[in-house]
């Protein structure tokens, strides 16, 4: 039974994929399966710049690709015989700048050049049983979990400049394994912690209310951090004045709308919102993240035209945030339905520019939607 598209009404604002969409944003998608590898057989396959015939419906190549190398009935599969047509390892004309690629991580990974990007945000699957619109990814134990972790993340680490950095998300229950696979490859600088309020109470626990980001880089005495550009605007509550009572203000600012003072970021953050129902950039992936909390992340390590990726894309953010920040992107989605939703969202951006919490060039502080400059 084909699934019914759902319907949204009042002020729900949850982004949803009509089947419209679906058959327009297929079209974006980058595909890859297998891995680029040198030629071995001899049956004449010759895929145009030099990508493995197994790359099906990307931008350049239609499902079905003409090419004799297997799919049937429309779609991408694995060739008819064992015997593959293959590319030689040159991935240089692969065009991932820019692109959703729906592939396996480690079947994508080979395609893109070592040393390309200016950060990586990674946001794996914690370890929690999760559904992901129908894959599921399985809770272990940690020693399993953190050989799952082992088993792809320093080849994405060879994805990162050497001046470059990384930020990785996880949980209380994952955290520690996440340091120590970090530190293997990577120097971590800081951990954040940030108050997430979305969840239902436990019953015979506390109540999971904060989850981290470990930041790290390749290089720890040389990587890129702007500060300016992630401070927070607070309203002052107590307005101190140089000289006392008329004098001018002291680290703050007087306005219309009250009196604020900019303040630099540590690493807790209590001002960010997890996406729901009625705000613009919600979607139905279970773990989605906030614009607000990646468009941090991006501001302070990385510059305008600076390459972001990020190897479980999800439905999307890191990808839209770099892409309203005036960044390039590039992110692997395993999941048909969040890619698109990935790609949905990105048409979006090209005419909402807008994070919720960051305007005027500053964070803000929750509750003072009223007061910022749209």
């Amino acid at each position: 039974m084909e699934e019914k598209e759902k319907v949204r009404s009042g002020r729900n604002r949850t982004i949803v994929l009509t089947e419209e969409d679906k058959k327009r944003l297929k079209q974006k998608l980058v595909r890859v399966m297998g891995s680029p590898v040198k030629p071995e057989n001899d049956r004449g396959c010759k895929p145009e710049n030099n990508m493995d015939c197994e790359l099906g419906h990307s931008m350049e190549y239609e499902q079905g690709n003409g090419m004799g190398c297997g799919p049937e009935n429309g779609q991408v599969g694995e060739p008819e015989s064992d015997s593959r047509c293959k590319s030689d390892n040159d991935t240089s004309q692969f065009d991932f700048l820019d692109k959703t690629i729906n592939s396996d991580l480690l079947n994508a990974l080979p395609y893109l050049p070592d040393e390309f990007a200016d950060l990586i945000i990674i946001d794996p699957p914690y370890n929690l049983t999760k559904n992901f619109a129908g894959k599921v990814f399985n809770e272990r134990k940690d020693s399993a979990y953190e050989e799952y972790l082992e088993s792809w993340f320093p080849q994405v680490c060879r994805k990162l400049k050497p001046h470059g950095s990384l930020y990785m998300c996880g949980d209380w229950k994952c955290t520690a394994a996440l340091q120590r696979v970090i530190e293997k490859e990577l120097t971590v600088l800081n951990r954040i912690t940030w108050q997430r309020e979305k969840g239902r109470g436990a019953k015979a626990n506390w109540k999971n209310g904060m989850e981290d980001i470990w930041f790290a880089v390749k290089t720890p005495e040389d990587y890129y951090f702007d500060l300016d550009a992630v401070k927070i605007k607070r309203r002052v509550i107590a307005p101190y004045r140089e000289g006392g009572k008329g004098g001018k203000p002291k680290d703050w600012e007087e306005s219309e709308n009250g009196n604020f003072r900019l303040t630099c970021p540590s690493n807790f953050w209590d001002d960010i919102s997890v996406p729901f129902w009625s705000m613009p950039e919600n979607t139905d992936h279970p773990t989605q993240k906030p614009e607000k909390l990646y468009a941090k992340l991006i501001l302070a390590s990385s510059k305008p035209g600076d390459i972001i990726f990020d190897p479980f894309l999800g439905s999307g953010t890191s990808s839209v945030v770099a892409k309203k920040l005036g960044r390039h992107w590039c992110g692997i989605e395993l999941s048909e339905e969040y890619a698109m939703l990935a790609e949905k969202r990105l048409e979006i951006a090209d005419s909402d520019k807008a994070i919720q919490g960051y305007s005027d060039g500053v964070f803000w502080e929750r509750n003072t939607a009223g007061m910022q400059k749209k």
